[in-house]
C-alpha cells in the first residue's frame, strides 16, 4: 500500500509541480482498516487551480488509480476546501477524524465543518445507496456468487454511513468497521448480524459455501432499512 501511495504522490508531483499543495489520505485506509479488493483508498488532492490544463495532466494518473480499484482523487482548489464542508460533511468529518498527509500542507487541520445539512446528507446517501443496491440485486439475485460479491462490495460504504449515523446520534465511533457494527447494534437498534457475516466473509473467517446468499441479502436489506429509519428519526 505504501509503495502505491508513494507512486501516486510522485505522479502527482510530476504532473503539477509547485502547484501541488497537498495530498491527504483519509478514511479507513488511513488507519489500516481497508480490505484489499473491497475498500476504497480515498485521497484528497489540493492544487493551486483546476482548469482543463490541470485536468488533462490528471487524466493518465486518475485512470491508473481507478484501474487499481480506487475512486479518482478528490481534486480541489485551496479556497474550495473550507467552502465545501456544508456540501461534503461526511468526507470532511472523515478527514478530520482520520488522515495521513502524504505531501505538502495539512489543509484539513483546524477546519470548521458546517453541519447544517449533515443529517439530511447522511440520510440521502443511505437512501440512494439502498435504492442502488436493490437495483443491482435485481439483476443477480439468482447468481449466488455475484450476489455475495455485490453485498461484500457495498459493505464499506454502508459502514461509513453507519458510522456517521452514530455521530449524528451523539454516540462514540471509530474508523473500525467492527466497532461501527457493534455501535449500531447497541445504540441504533440495528441487529447487525448480516453486517458481521459479510465482514467475516471478506476477512476469510467463514466460507461462502456456509451461507445462504438470498437469506443473507434479505437480512442485509432489513438492517440497512433500519439504519435509514434511525437517521430519519434524528431531529434536525
Amino acid at each position: 500500500m505504501q509503495n502505491i501511495l508513494d507512486d501516486l504522490v510522485e505522479r502527482l508531483k510530476q504532473a503539477y509541480g509547485a502547484d501541488l499543495l497537498s495530498v491527504i489520505l483519509y478514511g479507513s485506509a488511513a488507519v489500516g482498516d481497508a480490505h484489499a479488493g473491497f475498500s476504497d483508498v480515498n485521497v484528497l488532492c489540493v492544487v493551486r487551480d483546476v482548469t482543463p490544463k490541470e485536468l488533462a495532466a490528471s487524466e493518465p494518473i486518475f485512470r491508473w488509480w481507478r484501474d487499481k480499484g480506487n475512486p479518482a482523487p478528490l481534486l480541489m482548489k485551496q479556497d474550495e476546501v473550507a467552502r465545501s464542508t456544508d456540501c461534503f460533511p461526511i468526507e470532511f468529518h472523515d478527514m478530520l477524524q482520520s488522515r495521513r498527509v502524504l505531501h505538502g500542507a495539512d489543509v484539513v487541520a483546524g477546519l470548521q465543518i458546517d453541519d447544517r445539512y449533515y443529517r439530511a446528507y447522511v440520510e440521502q446517501e443511505l437512501r440512494a445507496k439502498l435504492f442502488r443496491l436493490r437495483q443491482k440485486a435485481g439483476g443477480v439475485l439468482n447468481d449466488n456468487e455475484l450476489l455475495l460479491r455485490l453485498m461484500a462490495g457495498s459493505l464499506s460504504t454502508f459502514c461509513v454511513l453507519a458510522r456517521h449515523a452514530l455521530r449524528l446520534g451523539g454516540h462514540a465511533q471509530t474508523m473500525s468497521k467492527r466497532d461501527t457494527v457493534a455501535g449500531i447494534r447497541e445504540h441504533l437498534g440495528v441487529a447487525g448480524r448480516a453486517f458481521d457475516t459479510l465482514l467475516d466473509l471478506r476477512e476469510g473467517r467463514v466460507k461462502s459455501k456456509t451461507v445462504q446468499p438470498r437469506v443473507l441479502f434479505a437480512d442485509y436489506l432489513k438492517e440497512i432499512e433500519a439504519l435509514v429509519s434511525s437517521v430519519d428519526n434524528i431531529p434536525g
